[in-house]
């Protein structure tokens, strides 16, 4: 936040995702933005919405540029549909969409596994009309399986996040409880015990949940945590959230992963939407 000090910033480790900051400019110009604004980690939703097996020149030129720009790929999503867009995931969607986001899974996991990346992001899927609720949660139990055996393969986490209703009203995990509920059936049903809560600090605050509760209780479970202000989705600073007491008390918790800035750089270009954060706090340590 302009002015602000952001004492404990220096004990974060931030990164930035490329799908929803530097989009003014193309995708393969972005890692090398990040970096010039002094970030050193970033973060991407998966890049090509129409394709859950892209060509491997796109794949390659993709790992080129992130390589190039000197910074570390620190998580990945998953085929998520239309995102951004109407689509908040595919896994738990019968028919082709189901069997994108499988065809996908591979490819996905070792894209991550060619640039180090440690952290695989499978979005849930919203409610389909005429689908038993019941009959999309054993698919996404199916798929998920499936993710998190691919991800312990290449030595990293699954992530299932939980979203808000107002933006997302037929995404049925918004509450912090119910993606931890989805987090323990995986690794009930795997045995491998990777996969962990995505804790959104801007979608769990859009729900109206506890955030100290919230992080007391689930810090342990919370593999990678995302911020952005509230209301706006901006960049700290501009809403109410005290962001940096919460990350303060995530610390507190035992949390030391990864503070992704997920956030709209506003009416403004995304290199000036960081005057919050100390130059010196952006490279990750």
């Amino acid at each position: 936040m302009p002015g602000s000090e952001w004492g404990t910033a220096t004990e974060q480790r931030f990164n930035v995702n490329l799908s929803i900051l530097f989009t003014e400019l193309p995708l393969l110009e972005r890692p090398a933005a990040a970096a010039a604004a002094g970030f050193t980690a970033v973060e991407l939703w998966w890049p090509w919405v129409d394709s859950p097996t892209p060509e491997r020149s796109e794949l390659d030129a993709l790992k080129k540029a992130i390589e190039d720009a000197g910074v570390q790929l620190t998580g990945l999503n998953f085929y998520a549909g239309q995102l951004p867009g109407p689509d908040r995931g595919a896994l738990s969607i019968p028919g082709a969409e189901s069997e994108r986001f499988r065809a996908n899974i591979d490819v996905a996991a070792d894209f991550a596994r060619s640039l180090g990346c440690k952290a695989l992001n499978a979005l849930y899927g919203n409610r389909v009309e005429g689908v038993e609720a019941a009959e999309q949660d054993a698919l996404a139990l199916e798929n998920l399986v499936l993710a998190a055996r691919a991800a312990d393969r290449i030595g990293a986490i699954l992530l299932i996040e939980t979203l808000n209703r107002p933006e997302s009203p037929l995404y049925p995990l918004v509450s912090a409880p119910a993606g931890v509920a989805v987090v323990d059936r995986v690794n009930e049903a795997t045995g491998l015990g990777n996969a962990r809560f995505l804790m959104d600090l801007y979608h769990l605050s859009m729900n109206g949940e506890d955030l100290p509760s919230v992080i007391e209780r689930y810090a342990a479970k919370t593999g990678h945590v995302q911020i952005a202000d509230n209301p706006g989705r901006g960049a700290p600073g501009t809403g109410t959230l005290p962001l940096e007491d919460l990350l303060g008390r995530l610390r507190k918790a035992g949390y030391e992963g990864w503070v992704g800035l997920e956030y709209k750089p506003g009416d403004r270009p995304s290199a000036a939407a960081f005057d919050w954060l100390p130059a010196e706090a952006r490279a990750a340590r």
